[in-house]
């Protein structure tokens, strides 16, 4: 099992910024992809940035020039820098991570998700 805890969400004025963090532990042998996902109320779930185990990266075009992912694999971590925040980036916001296992599995996990804010 991997458990996945993110912290960073909260309230923020339009043109704001937050750091969202994402901690993965348990049975983990190595991480692949990681990924944060938002889902708006009422509104499907949708991709914000991924990155992938070599530093590759992808971005909607909605958060481009905006928000910045990275990893830091020593501690199975990872961050979305939230910059120039808008209003319409309001939504719960989910860590999403691709474990391999020591049987050489992959399994995609979820976190529990964090709020975030933006008033305009």
């Amino acid at each position: 099992q991997v458990q996945l805890v993110e912290s960073g969400g909260g309230l923020v004025q339009a043109g704001g910024s937050l750091r969202l963090s994402c901690a993965a532990s348990g049975s983990i042998f190595s991480i692949n992809a990681m990924a944060w996902y938002r889902q708006a109320p009422g509104k499907q779930r949708e991709l914000v940035a991924g990155i992938r185990s070599g530093g590759s990266t992808n971005y909607a075009v909605a958060v481009q020039g905006r928000f910045t992912i990275s990893r830091d694999n020593a501690k199975n971590m990872v961050y979305l820098q939230m910059n120039s925040l808008k209003p319409e980036d309001t939504g719960v916001y989910y860590c999403n991570v691709d474990v391999r296992d020591a049987y050489d599995r992959n399994w995609w996990y979820w976190g529990q998700g964090t709020q975030v804010t933006v008033s305009s």
